[in-house]
This record gives structure tokens, C-alpha cells and sequence, in this order.
């Protein structure tokens, strides 16, 4: 039943010194750092520290932020975290999932964030009706070279040596690698 402290820093400008100090006063017997910015993926300091973490011990960060790169990701961690029987303590904010006061309080975010998913999707939803009742209809624009006439006009004008393929382009209104796309598709 050991307290392992994680501490991350997103550049080596910045020092560990805080961090390390407060999950020592917390009396973590092992503290694993990253020198990383939190919005990456991988960690290796982090994913050392699960590693090393077994049923029963408590991962303890000094802040929120230090563990999560967002808030889905942070609620995802720390419920992989309490699946493993492993609890969670976030020091700046009183966090503590050992507790059932803490687990109320990280149940309330994980219900926020699922709150907030569902504005976004609802807010999403809303906004392609109102697109399709203006008739736009949502999806890739097709290229003008999609349609066999105008494709056919650009195959000719490709022949034309005289015609310079920037004034291709332009009469097309269509990019460089498009219409060299669409050219070599036509003649396969």
C-alpha cells in the first residue's frame, strides 16, 4: 500500500524541485518525472510508473494537469487506474479517490465531461440540420475535374502544348496536384 508520486515538467527550462518536494512532505516512496509537454501521448515516466504500481497503491500527483492532457483523458486514466485497484491523489486540489468523498468529486467531473461531450455532439447535430434545411449538404466538395466534361476539356488542353498549365489551372480552378491527379487516373 505505497504512495507513488508522478511529476511532469513540459520543458527542461523548467525543474522538478515543487513537484518532487510536496509528493515527498505527501511521503511517496517513489516519484517517476517526464520532461514532456502533456498534450504527448507517450511518457515514459508515466507509463514506468504504472508499471511499478500494484492493487492497493495510490498514484499521487501535485496537480491535476501533471497526470491528464485533457479532462476525457484524465477521467479515462484514473478509472483504468481504480479498475486495477489503484487509487488516485491530486494534491492542489484535495483530490483523493481512496476516499468516498474523493470518488463523489471525480464521478462529478467524469459526469461534467460527459455533460460537455454531449453539448458538443448536440451542438454538432444542431448545426448540420440548420446547414442541410439551407440546402448545403455536408461532405468533401467534389473537384470540378469529377465530372467527365470538364475532364475531358482538361485532357485536351493538357495536350495543347501552347497552353501553359498554370492557364490550366486557373480556367479549371483547380490545384496543380489535382489536375496531374485526375490527368493520370484518366489515362491509366
Amino acid at each position: 500500500m505505497a504512495q507513488i508520486g508522478y511529476a511532469r515538467i513540459s520543458t527542461k527550462d523548467q525543474n522538478t524541485n515543487l513537484q518532487n518536494d510536496a509528493l515527498k512532505k505527501a511521503e511517496c516512496t517513489k516519484i517517476f518525472t517526464d520532461t514532456i509537454t502533456g498534450s504527448k501521448a507517450e511518457r515514459k515516466g508515466l507509463n514506468e510508473a504504472f508499471n511499478y504500481l500494484r492493487s492497493g497503491d495510490t498514484l499521487v500527483v501535485w496537480k491535476l494537469d501533471r497526470l491528464g492532457r485533457s479532462l476525457k483523458h484524465l477521467i479515462e486514466t484514473v478509472t483504468m487506474l481504480e479498475s486495477k485497484g489503484i487509487g488516485f491523489k491530486s494534491l492542489t486540489e484535495n483530490m483523493d479517490t481512496t476516499t468516498p468523498g474523493g470518488k463523489l468529486v471525480f464521478h462529478f467531473f467524469g459526469a461534467i465531461a460527459q455533460f460537455e461531450r454531449d453539448l458538443i455532439r448536440e451542438r454538432t447535430n444542431a448545426g448540420i440540420a440548420a446547414a442541410r434545411a439551407r440546402g448545403r449538404i455536408g461532405g468533401k466538395r467534389k473537384s470540378p475535374l469529377a465530372d467527365p466534361k470538364k475532364l475531358a476539356l482538361a485532357r485536351t488542353m493538357h495536350k495543347d502544348k501552347n497552353i501553359p498549365i498554370k492557364d490550366i489551372l486557373a480556367a479549371l480552378g483547380v490545384k496543380k496536384s489535382v489536375f496531374y491527379k485526375y490527368i493520370k487516373q484518366s489515362t491509366l
